[in-house]
């Protein structure tokens, strides 16, 4: 099951030449947080298999091999901003920017599996348009118009995830959401934040970075 031999058994198929390998993967990104750990691994994979072997594959043909592992693999094969729609497998340019900008991530010791949080999600057609929204308002009234579906039901059953979201907004975040189907909640900030603010965050994983 693990995503990076599937990106190596998916190469295979068509480059049989290709040697075996010994895949040595050093996680930093939170597992079940929602924040794509599983689907960058799949994505660097086929980039590094690519260089490392001259396949010579481009971005577009690496996009769609990503497609056959995961639905929001292929974003991390551009590894740019991008708007992604439908099932995440497509992906339009956006001119957001976030340098200058500080982000919180906070990973509570909660688990939730994406079975879990597709139970309690009713599909529905967005009430904006979302991408002007993050192209043409300011991020602060982001707050009132986007939001994450999977939130409503999730934070029912682990309230101490909407606990966090409001102490992100309590310490001055422009905008603060649950990252995909959880459990990672993130901050948006036009601040550095003093190490005080950080530690009020006592769980597991907790990260703070300044955009460039």
């Amino acid at each position: 099951d693990n995503l990076c031999i599937k990106a190596y058994n998916i190469l295979k198929k068509d480059f049989p030449e290709l040697p075996n390998v010994d895949i040595h993967l050093h996680k930093i990104i939170p597992m079940e947080a929602g924040l794509g750990g599983g689907s960058s691994d799949a994505a660097f994979t086929l980039q590094l298999l690519n260089y490392v072997f001259e396949l010579n594959l481009s971005l577009v043909q690496l996009d769609k091999y990503a497609q056959k592992l995961g639905s929001d693999c292929a974003f991390f094969i551009y590894n740019i901003p991008a708007f992604a729609y439908e099932k995440g497998n497509r992906l339009a340019p956006t001119t957001l920017s976030l340098r200058g900008k500080s982000i919180l991530l906070i990973k509570p010791d909660i688990s939730i599996s994406t079975a879990q949080a597709y139970q309690g999600v009713v599909a529905k057609e967005s009430e904006y348009d979302l991408l002007n929204i993050v192209e043409s308002r300011p991020i602060v009234q982001w707050r009132h118009l986007i939001k994450n579906d999977f939130e409503e039901n999730i934070f029912k059953n682990h309230p101490e995830l909407k606990e966090i979201k409001d102490k992100l907004y309590e310490i001055g975040a422009l905008y603060s959401q649950m990252s995909g189907s959880g459990s990672c909640i993130y901050g948006i900030f036009d601040k550095d934040l003093s190490e005080d603010e950080i530690n009020l965050f006592k769980y597991p994983f907790v990260c703070h970075k300044t955009l460039k």
